[in-house]
């Protein structure tokens, strides 16, 4: 079996690293098309990955395990489920889509600005894929250097404030998850993240452990109140750096990852404050939004209210809830890097984002027109497009939970609607508002393909989201059932071994239809 996973990892790194060791500005096509081809290659093991996976399958498959540090137990262990799966795919795709869309935006320091586009690439897949510890935290550390170069060297003019306190946000939480996982390893003498979940720990330890985890993926998310970062990096960030952190969700997938499953007690005790949170995120960024007059600030807000219901569907703790919160990561982050290019290209032609600075730009741009109006249908939550699955499914898992509950986040829907209608009609229709916008030309045939393929994934996914379902399901189905087993097996010894029984045979049956699962390396 090839390394399918490692070469996803690491062909994006090391090509970014040549990128910038040998790319001229002298030569600025030769850059462009390098890294292009970079990132392609470097999404071909998506294909195979895709092809053979198996969705009816919970656990791991295309296990990758090496030997590392062996004081620490730590090693090179990788491997993918049906929720990591198409995080993964999503950033290959992703990658593609930043260097084709920056094509003409940079035009200094090129091969320092796509070669660090590529190895962040890299690294995100590591984190995606990783099943050790140290190895988590090394790659999700990571990500900030190329981040923080990309923002603080190609951002605009307030862009050293930006990447400064997008570093320190980040740079504090992820020393608050480098204390939990460091008394997680002297429990186990292991950064192995299965040996980790086996621990039986006290209720108050459970919650230390997992404020330390919530500091740093709530950053990433970003939940409120830590993500007063993400506005001005929409604002003063290269429109690429915008694009990665609105497609890939390093935070949800992390709470995904360990609060929920190494510390199932503190996740239920600690899940009314998770869902307060969550519904002030979605309500109060909304009411924010309606009052913007940048289309990226408003863009940014638009992200923390619908993040808002990732983080409530996965404190829910139901198999909908779950299933609701994975759509909603990958669904919201395809129309969310959509809508974001849109503005670049707005930006790109007049040097403004405000709202003001437009008016009747269906006469000048039809094609654009089109386009924008989809992703913000899909914004809305519009029947038949990838926005409406996630907010549907979590919706109805949080009405099954609570009525109230799931009325408050309902009211995102009409929110929603309020400012991204708004937006649209003020940039798009009505009379041209001036000469600026009269000199507009439409789409080009790049920009078109761009807008095209995105487009393709947002009504693939809205009219038939079954292709990525099918995968989901049976990974959170055990994630659901691991956290309440093993909050069941705390709680009464006794009976936890009659639903062990239980638990025992279903993943008996599960593992008979892993037969053909590639076996570790």
């Amino acid at each position: 079996m090839l390394p399918l996973l490692s070469l996803l990892i690491w062909l994006p790194i090391v090509a970014g690293a040549l990128v910038m060791l040998l790319g001229q500005d002298r030569h600025p096509n030769a850059v462009r098309c390098t890294s292009l081809v970079a990132a392609v290659i470097s999404a071909v093991p998506i294909v195979p990955l895709l092809h053979g996976f198996q969705t009816r399958v919970a656990s791991l498959q295309f296990v990758e395990r090496f030997r590392g540090i062996d004081a620490f137990d730590a090693s090179w262990h990788v491997g993918v489920d049906g929720i990591s799966l198409w995080l993964v795919a999503l950033t290959g795709v992703t990658t593609i889509i930043v260097v084709l869309a920056s094509w003409r935006a940079v035009t200094t320091h090129m091969s320092a600005y796509f070669g660090s586009f590529l190895v962040l690439s890299g690294l995100m897949q590591g984190v995606f894929t990783a099943q050790d510890g140290m190895l988590f935290f090394v790659f999700f550390e990571a990500t900030l250097l190329p981040l923080y170069l990309l923002i603080g060297v190609y951002g605009r003019a307030n862009r050293t404030r930006a990447a400064v306190k997008f570093f320190f946000f980040s740079l504090t939480g992820s020393l608050m998850m480098l204390l939990s996982m460091l008394y997680l390893y002297t429990q186990t003498q292991s950064f192995e993240i299965a040996r980790w979940q086996a621990l039986h720990l006290p209720l108050a330890v459970q919650v230390m452990l997992f404020i330390g985890f919530l500091g740093a993926f709530s950053v990433k998310v970003p939940m409120w109140p830590v993500h007063t970062w993400l506005p001005e990096v929409h604002l003063d960030g290269p429109t690429g750096a915008a694009v990665m952190l609105g497609m890939l969700k390093l935070g949800g997938y992390g709470l995904l990852r360990f609060n929920l499953p190494l510390l199932p007690d503190a996740s239920h005790f600690l899940a009314p404050l998770m869902v307060l949170l969550s519904l002030i995120a979605v309500i109060y960024a909304s009411l924010v939004a309606l009052v913007q007059t940048d289309l990226r600030k408003l863009l940014a807000y638009s992200a923390v209210a619908h993040m808002g219901l990732v983080t409530l569907g996965l404190f829910l703790f139901s198999e909908m809830g779950t299933d609701g919160a994975v759509m909603q990561m990958i669904s919201y982050g395809i129309v969310s890097g959509a809508m974001l290019l849109c503005t670049g290209m707005l930006y790109d032609r007049t040097a403004s984002a405000s709202i003001d600075a437009y008016g009747g730009v269906a006469v000048t741009m039809p094609r654009f027109a089109a386009f924008a109006m989809l992703f913000s249908m899909a914004n809305v939550g519009m029947p038949g497009t990838s926005g409406f699955v996630g907010e549907f499914l979590v919706l109805m898992g949080a009405i099954k939970v609570d009525f109230w509950m799931g009325a408050l986040a309902s009211l995102t829907l009409v929110l929603s609607a309020a400012y991204t209608l708004w937006m649209y009609k003020r940039v798009i229709f009505g009379r041209v508002g001036n000469a600026r916008v009269a000199s507009l030309m439409d789409v080009s045939r790049r920009e078109f393909a761009l807008l095209g393929a995105m487009a393709v994934m947002v009504l693939g996914i809205g009219v038939d989201p079954k292709l990525l379902t099918d995968g989901i399901d049976a990974t959170a189905i055990q994630a659901v059932q691991n956290i309440e087993h093993h909050r069941m097996r705390e709680r009464d010894p006794g009976d936890s071994e009659m639903a062990g029984h239980r638990h025992g045979n279903a993943a008996g049956q599960a593992a008979q239809t892993t037969k053909g699962e590639p076996p570790a390396a």
